[in-house]
Formats: structure tokens, sequence, C-alpha cells
């Protein structure tokens, strides 16, 4: 019995290892990436002293703060531009890089800056682009013989894209389709002008008859100042 607990024991010991390996792995692969540090700019109560700070989470930026600006207690840290708290982590992850904070003491409350004019709040940064028609033009050829082709495509919205290609083939085809298509416009040509003259000549023909006609009828009949029978001439 003595011998069969023991030998248990000495494949329970590696198992147990693996075990206990296999779980700090899991463990280390689920655990999520530290963010990276990002910049803010931090001043005091009334903006005399501003410092740039690299801050990954919302504690460490307090820290960092309250280093750069010497001050001594604990603080709070709100938008220098309309005095919003930042106390919150999820809050925080939302502030843009630059984003200038205020540090307050206990007794220290935030106020809107008291110079006159313009005010450049460093925290606002420029709304981000969106493209709302982006067109791109691009040249290739599919064989050495070949003009070239060109592809031209439509973005809107970075979401809605239409392309159409324009092949042009060998000089010698292109050539042959032009000419082809020359020759239709012609002889298209031709029979639209040949089309048109005969009406025109019709309309005219008729408006010549109907003139004649109205002449007629208007005019008075002339007498025959000829008499209808000659006399015999004398003979000699």
């Amino acid at each position: 019995m003595d011998y069969a607990k023991s030998l248990s024991q000495r494949l329970a010991a590696p198992v147990s290892k693996c075990v206990s390996a296999s779980a700090s792995m899991t463990q280390q692969l689920l655990a999520s990436p530290a963010p990276p540090p990002r910049p803010y700019r931090v001043c005091n109560w009334d903006r005399s002293l501003r410092k740039g700070v690299m801050a990954p989470s919302l504690a460490e930026l307090v820290c960092q703060a309250q280093r750069a600006l010497d001050m001594p207690g604990p603080i709070s840290l709100v938008l220098d531009e309309d005095g919003t708290a930042v106390e919150t982590e999820a809050f925080f992850r939302t502030l843009e890089e630059g984003t200038v904070l205020m540090a307050l003491s206990k007794e220290q409350s935030w106020a809107a800056p008291k110079t006159p004019g313009y005010q450049l709040g460093l925290s606002r940064k420029p709304p981000r682009r969106i493209d709302v028609a982006c067109v791109t033009f691009d040249l290739y050829k599919t064989h050495p013989r070949d003009l070239g082709c060109l592809n031209v495509k439509a973005t809107l919205y970075g979401t809605y894209s239409m392309s159409y290609d324009l092949r042009c083939y060998g000089a010698r085809r292109l050539m042959k389709e032009a000419l082809r298509w020359t020759l239709f416009t012609m002889q298209a040509t031709g029979h639209v002008l040949l089309g048109t003259s005969c009406y025109m000549q019709q309309l005219l023909d008729a408006t010549e008859e109907q003139k004649e006609g109205e002449n007629r009828e208007n005019s008075p009949a002339m007498p025959n100042l000829l008499p209808l029978s000659l006399p015999a001439l004398p003979r000699s």
C-alpha cells in the first residue's frame, strides 16, 4: 500500500505542474494588454503653469499631474475648456490626445479665463475629415500593342463605390472602328438630307400648282378676235 501511494504521488506531481503551468499561460493569454501612454496637457487653477505629461490611465495621469505641477494633497482633474470633471476611467478613455486638463486641490474651483477676446482651446482639434466623394483614375495595359486602359473609380462617403473600365485596343482596330462609325454617320446624314430635300420639293410643287389654279380662276376669259373661217383667196 505504501508503495502504491508513493507511486501515485510521483505520477500526480508532474501532472499538477503541467496543469498549473497551462493555467498560468491561459491567464496570461486572456489578460488584456496594457494601453499605451498618451500625451496630455495639465495646468494649475490660474493657468499660470502648463506641463505636458504621458499617462496610460486616469490614476497614472493624476499622479503625473500632481508631480509635474508640484501640488500637495489629493487633486482632481477637470477639462480646462468647460470644467467637466474627469472621474471615471471610461470617460478618460474617450478624451483625445493633447486634451488640456486642469488640476484642482480641495479648496480650488474651475473658472473661465478672464482674458477678453477670442480664446484658442488647445484641447479642441479639428473634426475628422469625412470624404464625401473620392475619384481615382488608374491607367494600365493588358497587351503591349494596346493604347492603354483607363479605370475610373468613384467612392461616396467611403462606403459606396462605382467603377468603369474604358479599354482602348490596338491602333489599327481603333482606326477601323472610327472609320466605320464615320461612314455610318455620313450615310445616315445623306439619307436624312435626301429625304428632307424630296419632301421640300413636293411642298414647293404643290404650292406652285395651287397658285396656278387660283390665277386661272381669277383671270377673265379673252374674246377670240380671229374668225372661225377665212374666205378663199382669189385665183390669179
